[in-house]
């Protein structure tokens, strides 16, 4: 890793000297594609300095302990030494994730589908507490969430909710959610205390733009019907609600949350096309890995990625094998070091396979 960081920083000092070139000021351009290159090279290189400059600092204070005969100049350098190699480690983390070559589709907005699996209604009010849980991780990153139909259950809960996410890099983060969640907890149904296991499915798709998945109109059946959802008394009196299967494929998506029979068609389609998408995407990467494993699973309990265990505030990511005990925090959209833990991981695997 640190010969890739320093070809990077032996080329960053290159281009910034080739850029105060008369001739290459001239051009511009030539100067354009030079100073693109400097500075997206230019976060990587000013991180691995800082890293230089810890790592130096590092050394300097595992000297005095071994040489100082000062006891006070050596009670300070060690003191400084954990906070610093505390950094370093934080720096490496983030120059292991600058250094994996980006996937494009990281910087694409989502669909989100969340279902109810195993538990019955316990299972449906755990998919609300989900779906509310990425709603406020979507506030606090300063996202856009936009339902695109649900199919609510008793008191908060969901059967199915599908929604959009858009805003920067949304791809990138919330894919390591995709798959099952389980949860642990006393039902408020449940008169003796015991405590039961729901589980519910999470669905990350990549949204899809009409460049990204071809649709033929030939290929769709589209039908309307009267909405027997939420949205006031228009609704369920006129045809707004929208059923579109896609013949070849046999997906059916259905849309009724809008008033509006138009806004209900456009957001069934794009929900299509990111399943549509999804689905070609998952076919090319089983082609180069037979071994790939399934994205959602059936929703039952053993297929879990992460479980929520409410008497121990408790939530474990068994791909990674970390366990918080905040989940408290967790369900109020504080996801960021859940998905941070995934992609240093999903690096680091990345990087060997690389080497």
């Amino acid at each position: 890793m640190f010969d890739q960081l320093k070809k990077i920083e032996t080329r960053y000092e290159e281009l910034s000297e080739r850029l105060s070139d008369p001739q290459i000021i001239a051009n511009q351009d030539k100067f354009r594609t030079l100073a693109k290159e400097r500075s997206e090279l230019g976060e990587v290189v000013e991180k691995y300095r800082q890293y230089q400059k810890v790592h130096q600092n590092i050394l300097e204070d595992k000297a005095i302990i071994k040489e100082e005969t000062d006891e006070e100049l050596r009670e300070l350098a060690l003191s400084e030494l954990e906070d610093l190699e505390k950094k370093e480690q934080r720096l490496i983390d983030g120059l292991k994730l600058m250094l994996v070559p980006k996937d494009p589709r990281d910087m694409k907005n989502v669909i989100m589908e969340i279902r109810a699996g195993t538990g019955g209604d316990e299972a449906g009010l755990f998919a609300g507490d989900l779906f509310r849980m990425y709603q406020r991780y979507t506030e606090l990153n300063g996202w856009k969430l936009d339902i695109v139909s649900s199919n609510p259950q008793g008191i908060g809960g969901f059967k199915e909710i599908i929604f959009s996410v858009s805003g920067k890099e949304v791809y990138g983060k919330l894919k390591y959610e995709s798959g099952v969640h389980r949860v642990q907890r006393v039902p408020l149904t449940e008169a003796s205390g015991r405590i039961h296991t729901s589980a519910a499915s999470v669905a990350v798709l990549p949204e899809a733009g009409e460049i990204d998945v071809k649709i033929d109109p030939n290929d769709l059946k589209i039908d309307v019907y009267r909405s027997s959802g939420p949205g006031g008394q228009s609704v369920n009196t006129t045809d707004s609600a929208v059923r579109i299967t896609h013949i070849p494929t046999g997906m059916v998506v259905t849309c009724q949350d809008e008033k509006s029979q138009h806004k209900n068609k456009a957001k069934a389609m794009q929900v299509l096309r990111a399943r549509l998408y999804d689905k070609r995407r998952q076919e090319e990467n089983a082609r180069i890995s037979a071994s790939r494993r399934s994205m959602v699973g059936t929703g039952d309990r053993s297929a879990k990625i992460r479980t929520f265990n409410f008497p121990q505030n408790r939530v474990t990511d068994h791909r990674i094998n970390i366990t918080l005990y905040k989940l408290d925090r967790i369900l109020q959209g504080q996801l960021e070091e859940l998905i941070e833990k995934n992609r240093l991981h999903e690096s680091a695997e990345k990087l060997k396979s690389n080497s």
